[in-house]
C-alpha cells in the first residue's frame, strides 16, 4: 500500500492533470485547496474555505458500509460546531469555550481546557450562545471566548501558550466565530452590531507570540494608523453625515466580522465578510444617506499589513440586517473559456455572487431563494436593483420581505467540489415582516429603529433546502428539501459525496453529481454543525457533532416545532468509518409533558404583558419565538421551574444557573418576573392543545370532499394563540363556492370573505391591532369538525379547531 504522501500526490495529479484512468475534474484544482489532505485543521479545512477534502476511500459505491467507529458523549450545552483534526487528534469546542482533544482513532479524551467564560461573565452578551469553532496551526489550538479573549493552547497538552484580551469587558461585543490562522496570523472578529453602534474591526495576532500584528476597521473610526488610512479614505465619503452625535458618541456603526474569512496565499490577500449596520434604520444611522461602507461587504486586505485592497458591497445602504458574513469560497473556474480565480458567496440577501478575487470585479449573481427586496443585480454596476417600497423609513404599516433577517443562507458552511464544479448551499426560505419603528417602541427594536417580526407566520411558511448550485451558469443543478427550517452545514469529498446532518436526527450522504441519497444514519438528535473527514493510518473517517442551536434572536424555532429538537437530546461526537463496529445505546425518549399546574387561571391581558417582556428582554433569543424552543436552550413550557416563584427568581434575576450558561437578568422587578412567569405558565397550559392541533392539521392536509354549503352556519372555534386559548365564533353563508361572513372574538369582529376549493375553506378580512393587518383562515372539515389555522398578519399563524354551534 502506498504511503499517505504518495496517495496525496497521486490524487492531486489525477484531479489536476486527468492522466491515466483518473476522472477529469469539472473545474481546475488549486494546490492550496487540497493541501495536507489527511487533516482538517481549519474551519473550511484550508484558507480557500471550500469544506472539501481530497480523500476518496469512502465513495458512492461503498458508502453503504459506512458504520459508527466511535462516539464520545457530551454534556448539555452549545454544540452546533465544526470539529478539527490534526496531529492524530480531533479537537472540539462546546458550551462556552470548553475545548477537548480526542484520539482520532479511538475517541479517547486526551485533555480538556475550560476558558472560564461562564465564571467571568458579567452580562448576557458575555454568555451569548457559545463558540462555533476553533483553529489549529503548527502545534497550537486557537480559540476566541465570548467575552473577548484570544487564547493559544499547546495541542499536545491543552496548556495555555498565550492569552490576550481583544476588547474591554464593558464593550457591547461578543466573540463566537471560529478564528483562522492565515500566513502565521490568528484572524479573529466579533459580533454585537445588532445592539450597539460599535466600530467593527478584525484583529490579526502573531500565532507564535500573541502580539497584535494589525487591526482593520470596517466603519469610520478615529483609528488612523497605517493599516486603516486608505480604508478610511474610501469609507468616510459614504457616511456624509458623519458617524458621531454632537456629544462625540457614535450615532451609527456596526460592520462586525464574526464568522467569514478566507485566504489566498499567492495573492497574499485575506478576505473579510462584513456584517450589518446599527441602527438598522439608515435615517437614524446616516441621515444624509450614502452607501455606508463597509457594511454588508466583502473586503480584501493585505495579509501582511492589513491594508485595504478592494471591496464589494452586497447591500448598499443596508437597513434589513443584510450581512456578508457567510462563507467566502475560493476556487478557479472556467468562465467564458477563460480561467478566473474567483470568490463565491451566498450572503443573507438571497443572491449567489461570483467575484474576481484579485480585483473584486463583479462577475455574476443570481437568486438562490425567494427574494423580494431586489429584482436583480445590475451586470454593469454590480449594484442591486431594489424593488419599490423596500425602504421603510417614514412609511406607515408593515410589509413582507424575503429573505427575512435569518437570510437565505446563514452561518452554516457551504461546500464546493472541483470534481462537480458545484457549490452545495444550506438554503433557508423564510420571510419576515418589517417596518418603521412604531411610536413608543421599547426594548431591542427601539434601539434598532425598526419593527421587525422574524417569525411572522407567513402563508408560505419556512423551509430548508440543500441546493447544489452551478456558479458558472448560475443555475440550480439539484436540490433536496430538508425537514424543518434550519439546515445544517455541509462537507464534500473527492469520493463524490456530500455529507449533511438534519434537524430530524439523520446524518445523510448524497451523490454529489445527482443529489441521490446514498446513505443515512439515525444519530438520535438534530445536527446543525458541519461534518469533517480525515485519514489516520491509511483509513478515512467522517466526524460530526450532534446538537441543535445556532439560531439568533429567537428565529427558526416555529419551523422546527413539529420535530424533536429538545435541548436534552444526546449531544455527541460521532465518528464513522468503513466497517466501523460501534453502536449507539437505545434512546427511550418520553413524550414531552408540561408540569401539572392545577391552580393556573387564564388571564389574556396578563399573558400578553408577559409575552412583551419575553420578547423585549431577550428571553426569546435563546428560548425561542413564543417560547417554542428550538433546541438551543431548554423549552420553558416544560420546565417545573416556572411553577416556583422563588426558584424562577433565583435563576432569572440572581444567576443561579450562570455556570450552566444561563445569564442573570438583574433588571427585572419582582412584578415583572411574576408577569413573565405567568406568560410561561400560559404557554405550558396550551402545550398539549397546540400539539394536538398541529397533528390534526397535518392529518387534514389532504383536504376533504366538503362543499361551501357544508361550511355555512355558525361555528364555535378555539385559536391556540401564544397567550392562551382564544375562543371565537365564525358565521358564514355560502353562494356557490364563495363564502362570506364574520369572525367575532373578545378583541372585536372582522368581516371575512373567501371560497372553498378542493374541500378547503380559505377566507380573510381586515382588522386593526392597532396597525392594519389581515386575519386569514385556512380550514378543513373532517368528521364534522373544523381543523386548520388562523394567520394573524405579522403576529403568527396559530392552530384552529371548531365545532358547529347547536
Amino acid at each position: 500500500m502506498p504511503s499517505a504522501f504518495v496517495r496525496n500526490v497521486l490524487a492531486l495529479a489525477c484531479a489536476a492533470l486527468a492522466v491515466g484512468g483518473c476522472h477529469r475534474a469539472a473545474q481546475p484544482i488549486e494546490e492550496a485547496m487540497v493541501a495536507n489532505g489527511d487533516e482538517w485543521p481549519s474551519w473550511g479545512r484550508t484558507g480557500h474555505e471550500t469544506h472539501y477534502s481530497p480523500l476518496d476511500e469512502i465513495d458512492a459505491d461503498n458508502v453503504a458500509d459506512l458504520k459508527l467507529a466511535w462516539h464520545f458523549d457530551l454534556e448539555p450545552g452549545y454544540t452546533p460546531t465544526t470539529p478539527l483534526m490534526a496531529e492524530g487528534k480531533v479537537f472540539i469546542t462546546t458550551g462556552h469555550s470548553l475545548i477537548r482533544a480526542l484520539d482520532a482513532v479511538s475517541g479517547k479524551e486526551l485533555w480538556q481546557y475550560d476558558a472560564g467564560t461562564r465564571a467571568r461573565a458579567t452580562s448576557p452578551l458575555d454568555m451569548s450562545w457559545g463558540n462555533k469553532g476553533i483553529a489549529y496551526s503548527e502545534g497550537r489550538v486557537f480559540l476566541g471566548t465570548s467575552d473577548g479573549y484570544v487564547v493559544a493552547l499547546d495541542a499536545k497538552t491543552g496548556k495555555e501558550a498565550w492569552k490576550v484580551q481583544d476588547f474591554p469587558t464593558d464593550d457591547l461585543r461578543t466573540m463566537n466565530g471560529a478564528p483562522r490562522v492565515f500566513g502565521g496570523k490568528v484572524i479573529i472578529g466579533h459580533g454585537g452590531a445588532d445592539i450597539s453602534a460599535i466600530d467593527g474591526y478584525v484583529s490579526a495576532y502573531d500565532a507564535k507570540t500573541g502580539k497584535l500584528a494589525w487591526r482593520f476597521y470596517t466603519v469610520p473610526t478615529d483609528h488612523m494608523d497605517a493599516a486603516n488610512r486608505k480604508a478610511q479614505e474610501v469609507m468616510r465619503p459614504t457616511w456624509p453625515s458623519g458617524w458621531k452625535n454632537p456629544d462625540g458618541t457614535r450615532r451609527g456603526g456596526g460592520g462586525t466580522m464574526w464568522n467569514a474569512f478566507s485566504y489566498d496565499p499567492e495573492l497574499n490577500l485575506i478576505f473579510l465578510g462584513v456584517g450589518n449596520g446599527y441602527p438598522y434604520n439608515q435615517n437614524l444611522r446616516s441621515p444624509g444617506g450614502g452607501d455606508n461602507l463597509f457594511l454588508s461587504s466583502v473586503v480584501a486586505v493585505n495579509a501582511t499589513t492589513g491594508e485595504y485592497v478592494w471591496h464589494y458591497q452586497v447591500c448598499p445602504a443596508e437597513q434589513w440586517d443584510c450581512t456578508a458574513t457567510t462563507d467566502m469560497t475560493l476556487a478557479e473556474l472556467e468562465i467564458d473559456g477563460k480561467p478566473r480565480k474567483v470568490l463565491m458567496q451566498a450572503p443573507k440577501n438571497g443572491f449567489f455572487y461570483v467575484l474576481d478575487r484579485k480585483t473584486g470585479q463583479f462577475i455574476s449573481a443570481e437568486k438562490i431563494a425567494k427574494v423580494t427586496w431586489a429584482d436583480h443585480i445590475d451586470q454593469k454596476t454590480g449594484r442591486p436593483v431594489e424593488n419599490p417600497g423596500i425602504r421603510y423609513q417614514g412609511k406607515p404599516g408593515l410589509f413582507e420581505m424575503w429573505p427575512g433577517p435569518t437570510g437565505a443562507h446563514s452561518w452554516q458552511p457551504q461546500a464546493y467540489s472541483p470534481q462537480t464544479g458545484l457549490v452545495y448551499i444550506p438554503v433557508i426560505e423564510q420571510g419576515a415582516v418589517i417596518g418603521d419603528m412604531a411610536p413608543g417602541e421599547k426594548g431591542l427594536s427601539a434601539g434598532m429603529g425598526v419593527t421587525l417580526l422574524p417569525e411572522a407566520g407567513l402563508k408560505e411558511g419556512a423551509h430548508a433546502w440543500l441546493r447544489a448550485w452551478n456558479p458558472v451558469t448560475q443555475k440550480l443543478a439539484w436540490q433536496k428539501e430538508l425537514p424543518g427550517s434550519w439546515p445544517a452545514g455541509v462537507m464534500t469529498s473527492a469520493g463524490g459525496l456530500v455529507f449533511q446532518g438534519r434537524m430530524d436526527g439523520k446524518f445523510v450522504a448524497y451523490d454529489a453529481k445527482t443529489g441521490a441519497e446514498v446513505w443515512s444514519y439515525d444519530v438520535q438528535a438534530p445536527i446543525v454543525g458541519a461534518p469533517i473527514t480525515y485519514r489516520m493510518n491509511g483509513k478515512q473517517y467522517v466526524t460530526v457533532i450532534t446538537g441543535a442551536g445556532g439560531q439568533g434572536a429567537g428565529m427558526q424555532s416555529l419551523g422546527n416545532q413539529e420535530l424533536n429538537t429538545d435541548y436534552r437530546l444526546p449531544r455527541r461526537v460521532l465518528t464513522f468509518a468503513l466497517g466501523g463496529t460501534d453502536a449507539l445505546p437505545k434512546l427511550d425518549w418520553p413524550e414531552p409533558t408540561p408540569p401539572a399546574d392545577p391552580d393556573f387561571k387564564p388571564d389574556t391581558a396578563r399573558a400578553q404583558a408577559g409575552a412583551i417582556l419575553f420578547g423585549t428582554r431577550a428571553c426569546l433569543v435563546c428560548h425561542g419565538w413564543n417560547a417554542v424552543a428550538s433546541g438551543a436552550a431548554p423549552d420553558l413550557r416544560l420546565s417545573p421551574v416556572i411553577l416556583d416563584a422563588a426558584a424562577f427568581r433565583t435563576i432569572v434575576k440572581d444567576g443561579g444557573l450562570k455556570l450552566n450558561g444561563m445569564p442573570q437578568f438583574p433588571g427585572f422587578s419582582d412584578q415583572e418576573l411574576e408577569t413573565l412567569r405567568f406568560f410561561l405558565r400560559t404557554r405550558a397550559s396550551t402545550f398539549k392543545a397546540e400539539r394536538e392541533a398541529m397533528i390534526a392539521k397535518r392529518a387534514a392536509a389532504g383536504g376533504s370532499n366538503a362543499k361551501a354549503a357544508d361550511y355555512a352556519g355558525k361555528w364555535n372555534i378555539v385559536v391556540q394563540s401564544p397567550v392562551g386559548e382564544t375562543p371565537a365564533v365564525i358565521e358564514l353563508t355560502a353562494n356557490g363556492d364563495a363564502l362570506r361572513g364574520k369572525v367575532s372574538a373578545e378583541q372585536g369582529t372582522v368581516e371575512v370573505s373567501g371560497k372553498v376549493e378542493n374541500g378547503r375553506a380559505t377566507f380573510s378580512g381586515k382588522a386593526s391591532m392597532p396597525m392594519p393587518i389581515t386575519v386569514g383562515y385556512d380550514l378543513t372539515l373532517k368528521n364534522g369538525k373544523l381543523i386548520g389555522e388562523s394567520s394573524n398578519g405579522p403576529f403568527g399563524t396559530f392552530p384552529v379547531t371548531g365545532t358547529k354551534a347547536p
